[in-house]
């Protein structure tokens, strides 16, 4: 029900602003009104931040995986012996 609403809200709003010409304001939440340009530039950072923390987190796995392999190779090895 919320999300009709938001989704009509929204509709409105664009229709509203198309006639007019006038530019859209969003809050950032602190009471803080961010323009149009300013929240896809918050947005594009947001993004950006995500993608580097999941390459990070992916290279961690990555170093544990290849740690993990050495051991493994390291204990076979000595039992070999």
């Amino acid at each position: 029900m919320a999300t009709r609403f938001a989704l009509s809200r929204l509709c409105i709003t664009r229709s509203m602003d198309s006639t007019r010409g006038a530019t859209r304001y969003f809050s950032d939440g602190k009471g803080r009104v961010l323009s149009e340009e300013e929240r896809a530039a918050e947005n594009v950072y947001i993004q950006e931040r995500e993608r580097l923390e999941k390459l990070k987190q992916k290279a961690e796995k990555e170093k544990a995986e290849k740690e993990k392999e050495s051991a493994e190779k390291k204990t076979e090895g000595s039992h070999k012996d």
